[in-house]
């Protein structure tokens, strides 16, 4: 038997791997979220007697430290985080004070006999593409964003305190991640709903900015076979997809999906955090896998589908 914090728990990903980890009767899951953006809705599973929620601000140490003491946790998934282009380069005090919530997470860890903890880092950690694919390895890690610098300074804290204390870890870097529970104002998510509801579809500056798209479970099932194959260990790997997407097509191909009647609108362009060009190195996560992933047609028809009829 296991005991599994999952942080940030109430969000689009963290949810539906905390609902994973619960299907196994053995593993006590303990969610706990502040819900800024989470909802607890995404993660309450009355048939999962395993599966606890409890309100709690990880960058506070008094809230933090009493679910560690209570539970007692052998693994911990620290994925709370300030999240977002929009708030998170107009909110960055609020940003940084995820950096408490690591330093909290980490002190606890090793004060309480965690046996690794796994962070969910971001592609924005790379900035501007100097390499492409982005590889964790050779890849520089060069944004001066708040939310990237946060993301960078906790894989740093991973590293000393595995080399000072002997805790391991593994580090997740996260690229664009889409399902059917994401929260509308990410862009895959903001494009369906307009989309499906024949409103006008809105992109910041030209829409050539390009992007890839990761399934959910494609997030989750590569993820999860880290912890239980016990890979990754003391290491970073890029979890998203390498097939890339300018986000002009991106509207255009949900368009075309919904038989939507949506106008493509142009805005001005956003003045920081909108990366010209991403797309990861992912020979490592195709390894975890060990299945192709799905396709982004697939994955948006998914979606469709589950949205039902358009208005």
């Amino acid at each position: 038997m296991a005991s599994i914090l999952v942080t940030g728990g109430a969000g689009f990903i963290a949810s539906d791997l905390a609902l994973k980890l619960a299907e196994d009767p053995k593993n006590t899951v303990v969610v706990v979220d502040n819900l800024l953006t989470g909802e607890v809705g995404k993660v309450v599973e009355p048939r999962r007697s395993n599966l606890h929620f409890i309100k709690c601000d990880v960058n506070r140490f008094e809230d933090i430290s009493s679910v560690f003491y209570a539970h007692r946790p052998d693994f911990v998934f620290h994925y709370a985080a300030v999240v977002g282009v929009k708030r998170t380069t107009e909110n960055p005090v609020m940003v940084l004070r995820d950096i408490d919530g690591i330093r909290n997470v980490l002190d606890l860890s090793k004060n309480t006999g965690v046996q690794r903890v796994l962070f969910s880092s971001s592609s924005e950690v790379y900035g501007e593409p100097v390499e492409i694919p982005q590889n964790e390895q050779t890849t520089p890690l060069n944004s001066k964003l708040p939310y990237a610098i946060v993301k960078n300074i906790g894989e740093a804290f991973l590293r000393s305190y595995q080399k000072e204390y002997g805790l391991p870890y593994t580090i997740f870097r996260f690229f664009n991640t889409y399902g059917p529970k994401q929260s509308r104002d990410f862009v895959v998510a903001k494009f369906l709903r307009a989309a499906l509801a024949n409103e006008d579809i809105t992109l910041y500056g030209d829409g050539l900015q390009t992007r890839t798209f990761c399934y959910i479970d494609d997030n989750i099932d590569a993820c999860l076979n880290a912890f239980h194959k016990g890979e990754v260990i003391n290491d970073v790997v890029n979890i998203g997809s390498n097939d890339e997407i300018t986000i002009k097509a991106l509207a255009e191909l949900i368009v075309e999906l919904t038989g939507s009647r949506s106008r493509i609108v142009h805005l001005p362009p956003l003045e920081e955090g909108d990366m010209t060009r991403r797309m990861p190195d992912v020979t490592r996560m195709d390894q975890l896998l060990g299945r192709p992933a799905l396709p982004l047609r697939e994955g948006l028809m998914r979606i469709i589908k589950e949205a039902g009829p358009r208005r």
